[in-house]
């Protein structure tokens, strides 16, 4: 499961990248909560405007960010990055520490540090790749996405707890102090040891490779509209557990951060299995969306303050695995050549329909109720279960029998999965 970090610069940057990836939703999770609380009256379009500035940018900027991350020394780039989004981390601490800070601002540096993050995140995923080689390659890619997306559900429960005990403006200056930690084994690896990967050559229509490269493959494709669904209508968890744990059950900032680190629980345990496997398959994806539609429903009906907790359970390991295999999976089948901008196109279409959804399921949360938010997220999972079934039809020999008077289904291998790890086989004995 974790034989990749035997390697000296995959366990230097992943120990700096998992402690910066969570300070970051930290930061971004105290965000919302003075949103709601401090700054509004229990608005939650409020936030969901704060998570459209932050993720709105990923799509903005897309496909810039991809092709700087083809194209130029991912190391650098994440300097810079990392270095900004600290310098703009610390404007927001400052300023709520000393009780002045303003929602206007709050919106202001919420888009800033979303620009900064749509250039950092391709160049993120991919610089794996430069890290690891040969047959721990599939590994480190799950473990680097399994590490991004769980500090997505770890980072959210340790600031629920922190805002109760030393507020919000504190949990910020620890995300300031976290970037360190990365920028730190930015500069530790070492050199001689990094693998050489190609990278796209300047030639007119680069801008626009990742999407031609997209369309001859319906695998990605259909992965893509899968994650806007589920990204768009399914990924608001803070809104979710924000407004169920004030508006329902009326436990404040101790009760929102218990409930974050129970979903956090189950993120974990979604992480290991997903790490543990050799290769992401498609087949996992349409089951986690299955299990993720059922963990919404019954978070929705959950008439107390602990079943609820334990559907956040379902949800989180449902939600780990489909992060953790749809990132795996356009990551080993794409060439490197082109990865930074079809990843730059998949956390585009994943974050960037958070400006759509999160305003609706706020507004959904307000003029309904928060559970008919959670709804809205069990209907997105249905979505996804359904598209994915209509694509397996189709592109893959899918055949329902009985074995031992049980309900069993066969999946074939399409043409392009053949394909996909074929270019991985490839690149791997490239390198």
């Amino acid at each position: 499961m974790f034989r990749s970090l035997s390697g000296y610069n995959y366990r230097i940057w992943a120990s700096g990248s998992i402690v910066s990836n969570v300070g970051t939703w930290m930061q971004r999770t105290a965000q919302d909560w003075i949103v709601l609380t401090q700054l509004t009256h229990h608005d939650a379009a409020a936030v969901g405007i704060t998570m459209a500035l932050q993720f709105g940018p990923m799509l903005v900027f897309l496909p810039l960010s991809g092709l700087v991350a083809d194209r130029f020394n991912q190391q650098t780039i994440l300097k810079i990055t990392q270095g900004s989004m600290g310098a703009f981390s610390l404007v927001l601490a400052l300023l709520t520490v000393t009780g002045v800070v303003q929602l206007w601002e709050v919106y202001v540096l919420a888009f800033l540090l979303g620009s900064v993050q749509a250039f950092d995140t391709p160049a993120r995923q991919i610089f794996v790749s430069q890290l690891v080689g040969g047959p721990n390659l599939s590994n480190a890619v799950s473990l680097n996405s399994a590490s991004f997306n769980l500090a997505r559900t770890i980072g959210p429960a340790v600031a629920g707890v922190l805002i109760a005990i030393i507020g919000s403006g504190w949990v910020f200056m620890i995300n300031v102090i976290s970037f360190g930690a990365v920028l730190a084994s930015l500069f530790l690896l070492r050199r001689s040891e990094m693998v050489v990967t190609p990278r796209a050559k300047p030639k007119k229509g680069n801008l626009l490779g990742g999407l031609r490269y997209v369309r001859t493959r319906p695998d990605i494709v259909m992965l893509l509209i899968v994650m806007f669904v589920y990204g768009t209508f399914g990924v608001n968890f803070a809104i979710y557990i924000s407004t169920m744990s004030t508006l329902i059950f009326h436990s404040g900032a101790t009760g929102f951060g218990i409930l974050s680190s129970i979903m956090a629980a189950g993120s974990v345990a979604g992480a290991l299995v997903s790490a543990s496997r050799q290769h992401p398959r498609l087949r996992y994806l349409f089951t986690s969306t299955a299990i993720f539609a059922a963990g919404c429903a019954l978070a929705a009906f959950a008439p107390s303050y602990w079943p609820f907790a334990g559907a956040l359970v379902i949800m989180g390991v449902a939600s780990q695995t489909i992060n953790t295999t749809a990132n795996s999976y356009i990551q080993l089948s794409t060439p490197s050549a082109v990865r930074g901008r079809v990843i730059a196109i998949y956390f585009a279409v994943f974050a960037g329909g958070t400006p759509i959804g999160a305003p609706i399921i706020g507004w959904v949360a307000n003029e309904f109720g928060p559970r008919w938010a959670l709804g809205v997220g069990a209907a997105s999972g249905v979505v996804c279960a359904i598209v994915m079934l209509v694509w397996m039809v189709r592109y893959r020999t899918l055949k329902v029998h009985f074995i031992d008077r049980r309900l069993s289904l066969t999946f074939g291998v399409a043409r392009r999965e053949l394909a996909a790890e074929e270019i991985v086989a490839a690149e791997v004995a490239q390198k």
